[in-house]
């Protein structure tokens, strides 16, 4: 009998429905020190979560003012990366897929404009993906169930160095060796400046702002978790559903904002010219060079871009900024983060990335 997902999220049921088992009566958030301590002594980062952000009113400013100065450069993305995937699948058997949770705002949107510009309603899934764990086949399956023949399309928010690219293929090369439904590893983003996604927004390395913040923009969903003390081997990936922070959730009201630009920049979406979808891995040669300069010995305390500079900043324990100081305009939250927790920063150039966020060795 086929499982079935928990109902949660703030979002409408129209936008997504989230594949994932709410884990919310559980304890699971771990201080930062707490938690870098025990990733960086051998736990799995999905076995636990971090305690979730309560931004000051000077940083949810700087969020609203980053949103009102972005909305639009999103939307012209989010149409860029529709008009490929609406190129690339046949419609009829389409089926977007988000990887929780920062890709599932750029899916919600992604649906809304093939409705509102291509007149498709295309169904829209959110589901878990674990770095080193791989993505979450119970979802899978409950897909292809729902929609037979179905024509994925998996869908994040960025890149930085391509460690989710890589996972989502070794999970699609290990089911397409068993099932007979198979799954297209090309990934959508809105920005690529890792060079390792098929279809993107753009490779230059921009603030979106819903990377500014966690739960209260992202449905009030937590990151994913994969703990086989809660979880059945069978089972969905979990998360928590955070309703205690509705009265400071902006989730629908930053899809709202982006979608209201649609209209404004449809000419401009038109007008631009897709670029091939080649991976080079390009990012992985700045992070070698970065890894040399510091001379860190794990990549993986290396986070380039300005999407998991900020996740350093809110759920590790960062040991310095870099940053690029052409990009200075896409950096006020990284800076206003970094003062606040008194975080290092430092100028370095010789990257294709804005910033890149340094993880303290403990």
């Amino acid at each position: 009998m086929m499982k079935q997902p928990d109902q949660m999220g703030s979002y409408v049921a129209e936008d997504v429905t989230f594949l994932l088992r709410d884990l919310s009566n559980a304890a699971l958030e771990i201080t930062n020190d707490k938690r870098e301590q025990l990733i960086q002594a051998g736990t799995h980062y999905s076995e636990m979560l971090p305690v979730e952000y309560q931004p000051t009113t000077a940083y949810m400013k700087l969020f609203y003012n980053t949103l009102e100065s972005h909305a639009e450069r999103v939307a012209v993305a989010i149409g860029v990366v529709a008009r490929q995937i609406a190129d690339r699948h046949d419609v009829e058997r389409l089926v977007l897929v988000s990887l929780a949770r920062a890709g599932t705002p750029v899916g919600i949107l992604l649906k809304r404009y093939l409705y509102i510009y291509h007149h498709i309603n295309i169904p829209h899934y959110s589901i878990s993906i674990i770095r080193g764990k791989g993505i979450d086949e119970t979802a899978i399956r409950y897909i292809f169930a729902q929609h037979p023949q179905a024509s994925i399309q998996f869908i994040d928010g960025w890149t930085g160095k391509g460690a989710i690219t890589q996972e989502l293929l070794a999970s699609c090369n290990k089911w397409n060796a068993r099932y007979e439904d198979k799954l297209d590893a090309a990934l959508a983003v809105l920005a690529d400046p890792g060079h390792c996604a098929t279809i993107f927004g753009t490779r230059t390395d921009f603030l979106i702002p819903s990377a500014c913040l966690n739960a209260t923009v992202s449905g009030l969903v937590s990151r994913t978790v994969l703990n086989t003390n809660l979880l059945a081997a069978d089972d969905f990936h979990g998360a928590k559903y955070y309703v205690e922070l509705q009265d400071v959730d902006v989730s629908n009201f930053y899809l709202n904002r982006i979608t209201a630009y649609f209209e404004k920049v449809q000419q401009a979406v038109q007008q631009h010219t897709l670029e091939q979808g080649t991976i080079t891995w390009q990012g992985m040669q700045d992070i070698q060079k970065i890894q040399q300069t510091f001379e860190i010995h794990n990549s993986h305390f290396i986070k380039p871009g300005i999407g998991e500079t900020t996740r350093v900043l809110l759920r590790r324990v960062p040991w310095k900024i870099l940053i690029n100081p052409q990009y200075i305009n896409e950096l006020q939250p990284i800076l206003l983060l970094a003062k606040e927790r008194d975080i290092e920063v430092e100028e370095y150039v010789d990257m294709a990335y804005a910033c890149c966020g340094l993880i303290k060795e403990l």
